[in-house]
């Protein structure tokens, strides 16, 4: 069992706008779940940062979510991502960590 349930990560630190809209979405996040907000290093780097801490689900916003209001949600067991729409992060993790409460 995870303590930490998502991280939210802006693809790039260097962007304001990246920057900003990965914070509203990790505010929005934060009260639902345990979560880390992680912009340092390479997206490579921040993704097996999480996976060895155990960390269930990713959740980037890049340069496409400024545009479509969606983000890629990257399941660390499957290492499946989706593009959602940020509205649904919440519901769509929420679900996946209820349903691994129960399988064990």
């Amino acid at each position: 069992i995870a303590p930490i349930k998502c991280a939210v990560l802006p693809l790039l630190k260097n962007n304001a706008e990246l920057t900003e809209k990965a914070r509203r979405i990790f505010d929005q996040l934060k009260t639902a779940f345990t979560c880390q907000y992680d912009e340092k290093d390479a997206i490579g780097r921040r993704y097996r940062r999480q996976d060895e801490i155990g960390t269930p689900f990713c959740v980037t916003i890049d340069h496409d979510t400024l545009i479509d209001g969606k983000v890629t949600v990257r399941h660390r067991d499957t290492m499946h991502q989706d593009r959602v729409l940020i509205e649904s992060v919440e519901e769509i993790i929420a679900k996946q960590v209820d349903m691994r409460s129960l399988l064990r």
